[in-house]
């Protein structure tokens, strides 16, 4: 399959040469790969020219290894010029041989022409060397220079790469290479003999991958310790023939002998130039005597590069740099130690090998290890080094579940750009594509994550088709996990989707998993992001008969209802009348009070939204019946309800008895001498109603009792009191036409003040009331209060009515009920009201010391205190008890 031609234009430009035929078209792999420009080098000085490609057959990214023979020429000698080649070719047989995730992966094998070799591998961004030459070269001089080495300046290679590694590369990479070495070491029983910078690769997805295998040795496979027989670097062979000397171990230079120790002493080395600007402790210069004069003085250039290298690295550091062999550690010591031990490292390491791996593990991977891990990792990597893993993943539908876990966090972290420019492209075709159920439930438990972060357009074409899909599906996992999506994703549904499609669908999963709390949870959930988009037609005729129907046993549905019904109650565009309240929806809630499964907040939540109901009831219900009560002929309008007087009702308005307070008499002491008084004399005579059938009894004639009065100043007025009769009022008079009324100058009809009281309408016994009016206090009969609270207000005359007057003038005293007489004392009472006297009946009435005892608010004005004798006046309790007793 060829290439699109976007991509074929674009490597066009690339391509190098003008008119001359170019190295790369002479090599039989331009046949199967599209190659671009030089971009890396790698290998022994470098003579590996790394290009970008792209494979043919199906456009798969890689890189093209090109080595030019010509290179070689300079050489003169034929012999050595084919030794070059030679070597260059056996290291990619070795490659081929010895694959390895953390070995360079080879994908087309070697291609040869007159002119030059060639070979494919996974696609790669620079050699370290091209890295470390970058920061060598970057005017950073911070780096150590070995001693004794050329003080020239850094020249940077035609090809250095910028990459700029964090701490978590460096650690990772350097464990990479460590374990490409265990891996030879162990499994394939050879040396490297050439591990240096141009010898490790960095992929684009950013992982380090050990190549130039050039000048491998076979180890004793028992025992790789056992140093071998080597040949030690030496002026008289070409410098791509031999290791590069920098990096190679003392005992190989020294001894010409090697092991598996040697690598790691140039490990340390490695691990030294990363850490010191790209430059290595020794510098030789291609020059065995300068290599083993700074032998000499590496130790302490070891110790003035610790500081720059990782605290838990800098003892592996040590060590691996001894000259005594039996102090380094072997690659799988070194894997071991702390520095490696990192969650986020560990899960980059599956990462590599995933393909070796089964779908159970690559699932629990997925699903466990690796989401954990995201958040250590740094962004940098996850579109570098996860995010391509992923995409591999996601075509394979036993592992697609597990994937979309590591995705989705993926997508809720990631900026709007870099989802729609990294990652939707890949993963717009799972909305499409075929999917397990599992696979299925859990992107839309998450469609919210996706869609806060997908363009309208594609939301619109791609993602909601699939949740209406899922409306269809036969698994009820699928339907219950639609319900969550549109419970998630309401705001990005159109009206007619929920009112015609979503609603009924919903109804149906209902009805058919009723006894399934999680669907009833789910479709319940739905119903309350929903309702706000249907119409007041469809939650009176679909959602209110759906929410009467659900069982609510479990304490959690019954909250998810209760909290549907607090939004109806919120606004009247829902249309949850009192009607529904009062006869569907209260009764329903009101078993659930007693519910021994709420919890104290559950219950409040409950109990308010109830006690709203009653209020929005109570306020409907009384609202029409003032309606209807202002709409009854007279005089029935002119009587109230009894309940609305009663002092359990607290909205009930005032009616016109200006100032009232009843007040309960209290026992008192004295009572014995007022009854006394009472039988004879003539102020008991005129307080109790000694002669009732007296007309002169209805004056209070002092004289007698007081001689240094005058009788002018001593003479009230009779209090005019009229019980009014059985008979109804006359329209625009007091009902009842007789009730007891009473004038005052100072009081014209619009002071009338109205105050609320616990009185009922008589029943044949009469009570003792005081009326309480500006400071002053009025004894009267209870009966003479009911009356004239069902009769209305009171119209002034011209008679006087006699106050008692309380100690404080300012306060207000609190009601206190009556007493009540029994019915057989009730005519005479009666009797003694017509002709102006009041008797007292049986109740507690209040002790008060007062200086003013009795006030007319008249022509004159009577003060009994000073005449009372000299004892009570020192007790002004003795006064109110003589005065009050009976």
């Amino acid at each position: 399959m060829k290439l699109s031609m976007p991509t074929t234009t674009m490597f066009s430009k690339f391509k190098s040469g003008g008119g001359a035929q170019s190295p790369l078209e002479t090599n039989p792999i331009g046949q199967f790969f599209e190659i671009g420009k030089q971009t890396a080098s790698a290998g022994p000085e470098l003579v590996w020219r790394i290009h970008d490609a792209y494979r043919k057959s199906d456009g798969k990214e890689c890189s093209v290894f090109l080595f030019e023979k010509r290179c070689a020429e300079k050489l003169h000698k034929p012999k050595r010029k084919e030794t070059v080649t030679e070597i260059l070719r056996s290291s990619v047989r070795q490659l081929e041989r010895f694959r390895h995730p953390k070995i360079l992966h080879v994908l087309h094998p070697i291609e040869e022409c007159a002119e030059t070799l060639a070979f494919a591998s996974e696609p790669v961004f620079a050699s370290l060397a091209n890295i470390l030459a970058h920061q060598e070269g970057s005017g950073n001089h911070g780096g150590i220079t070995a001693t004794g080495a050329s003080q020239q300046p850094a020249v940077r290679s035609a090809y250095a790469r910028e990459y700029n590694f964090l701490d978590i590369e460096y650690k990772y990479g350097i464990l990479q290479i460590t374990e490409a070495l265990s891996f030879l070491h162990y499994s394939g029983h050879v040396l490297h003999r050439n591990v240096c910078p141009a010898s490790i690769l960095v992929t684009k997805k950013g992982t380090w991958k050990l190549a130039g295998l050039e000048f491998t040795e076979r180890v004793n496979d028992v025992d790789g310790v056992e140093p071998v027989p080597c040949q030690p670097w030496t002026s008289r062979l070409s410098k791509m023939a031999q290791p590069n000397l920098d990096y190679t171990a003392p005992e190989t230079q020294t001894q010409s002998i090697c092991s598996i120790l040697s690598d790691m002493f140039s490990l340390g080395m490695v691990i030294c130039a990363i850490f010191n600007q790209g430059r290595p402790l020794i510098q030789a210069g291609n020059s065995s005597s300068a290599y083993l004069k700074q032998l000499e003085l590496l130790e302490d250039q070891v110790h003035n590069i610790m500081p720059r290298v990782p605290l838990p690295l800098q003892e592996a550091t040590v060590r691996l740099l001894s000259k005594d062999t039996r102090q380094r550690p072997t690659a799988q010591l070194l894997t071991l130690i702390k520095y490696f031990s990192d969650p986020a490292v560990h899960a980059l390491q599956f990462l590599d090998v995933i393909n070796m791996k089964d779908p159970t593990q690559k699932a629990h991977f997925y699903r466990n290890t690796l989401k954990e891990a995201l958040p250590f990792i740094p962004k940098k990597l996850w579109y570098q080094h996860v995010w391509p893993s992923l995409q591999q993943e996601m075509r394979s539908q036993e592992v697609l579940a597990a994937v979309l876990q590591p995705v989705l966090y993926l997508i809720q972290e990631s900026t709007i750009e870099e989802y729609e420019s990294i990652i939707l492209p890949s993963f717009r075709s799972v909305f499409s594509a075929p999917k397990t159920v599992q696979a299925t439930v859990t992107l839309l438990e998450n469609l919210h994550i996706i869609l806060e972060k997908t363009p309208r357009d594609d939301i619109r074409t791609e993602v909601l088709p699939m949740l209406y899909n899922a409306f269809e599906s036969t698994t009820i996992q699928v339907q219950s996990a639609a319900l969550v999506a549109v419970t998630n994703v309401s705001e990005y549904l159109d009206e007619t989707a929920i009112r015609r499609m979503i609603l009924p669908k919903t109804k149906i999963i209902y009805e058919k998993n009723q006894s399934d709390l999680k669907i009833v949870s789910n479709v319940l959930s739905c119903v309350e992001r929903t309702l706000d988009r249907l119409d007041k037609s469809q939650i009176i005729d679909e959602v209110l008969p759906l929410l009467y129907d659900i069982r609510l046993s479990d304490p959690q549905i019954t909250l998810r209802v209760v909290n549907i019904y607090r939004l109806m109650l919120s606004d009247k565009k829902y249309g949850l009348s009192v009607n529904l309240m009062a006869t569907k929806v209260m009764p329903s809630l009101l078993p659930q009070t007693v519910n021994p499964s709420l919890n104290l907040e559950q219950f409040t939540i409950l109990l308010e939204v109830l006690q709203e109901m009653l209020d929005q009831i109570d306020r409907n219900q009384r609202n029409k019946l003032k309606l209807d009560n202002l709409s009854l002929p007279s005089p029935e309008r002119h009587r109230p309800l009894r309940h609305q007087y009663s002092s359990d009702n607290m909205h009930v308005p005032p009616f016109n008895i200006p100032n009232l307070r009843i007040e309960q008499r209290k026992t008192s002491s004295a009572e014995d001498m007022a009854r006394k008084n009472s039988t004879g004399g003539m102020l008991g005579g005129w307080w109790f109603g000694g002669s009732p059938s007296s007309p002169d009894s209805n004056f209070l004639r002092v004289v007698n009792a007081f001689p240094n009065r005058r009788l002018s100043d001593n003479t009230l007025m009779t209090p005019k009191i009229r019980i009014a009769p059985s008979c109804a009022s006359s329209p625009g008079g007091t009902p009842g036409g007789g009730l007891p009324i009473r004038r005052h100058s100072s009081i014209g009809p619009q002071e009338r003040r109205g105050s609320t009281v616990n009185l009922s309408p008589p029943t044949g016994a009469i009570g003792y009331s005081s009326v309480s009016r500006e400071g002053s206090s009025l004894s009267v009969p209870s009966t003479y209060l009911a009356r004239s609270m069902i009769g209305g207000s009171m119209p002034n005359t011209s008679s006087s009515v006699p106050f008692l007057l309380s100690s404080s003038m300012q306060s207000i005293r609190s009601r206190r009920p009556s007493a009540v007489l029994g019915g057989s004392q009730g005519s005479g009472l009666l009797q003694q009201l017509g002709s102006g006297m009041v008797q007292y009946s049986t109740g507690k009435l209040p002790i008060d010391p007062v200086a003013n005892i009795y006030r007319i608010q008249s022509n004159r004005t009577i003060n009994l205190l000073p005449y009372a004798s000299n004892s009570m006046k020192k007790d002004p309790r003795a006064v109110h008890q003589f005065f009050y007793a009976r």
